[in-house]
């Protein structure tokens, strides 16, 4: 730290000032954090022991407008692999989607696509 003096308006007395440090470069840490900003997110909806396949199937159809044919496929798929990737795409969508998911009594979680 440096001590710098400067003169008052009236030039009779000396005014101790701390001098700044001189400001280094900053080197951009974020860009492995950047790179993933851009990379798709994924809805998953996880098979569970309380949800008929029925309700699930309603529940896709009014979540997504898909048809009954995709959401009763997609139904199948959570039921039979135990998980079924419903949707994808930005976070704050996906995260939309989850909340949808949760509120309507599905396990639902968001993951970065691989």
């Amino acid at each position: 730290m440096h001590t710098v003096t400067a003169q008052t308006a009236d030039d009779r007395s000396v005014v101790p000032v701390m001098a700044m440090p001189s400001a280094a470069p900053v080197e951009d840490t974020e860009t492995e954090l950047d790179a993933g900003v851009d990379s798709p997110w994924l809805t998953v909806v996880w098979d569970d022991p309380v949800n008929l396949m029925s309700y699930v199937t309603f529940v896709f159809q009014r979540v997504f407008g898909y048809s009954r044919e995709k959401a009763h496929e997609l139904m199948l798929k959570v039921h039979n692999d135990g998980r079924a990737v419903v949707s994808s795409g930005s976070r704050d969508k996906v995260e939309n989607d989850v909340r949808k998911l949760q509120e309507a009594g599905l396990w639902a979680t968001m993951q970065r696509e691989a």
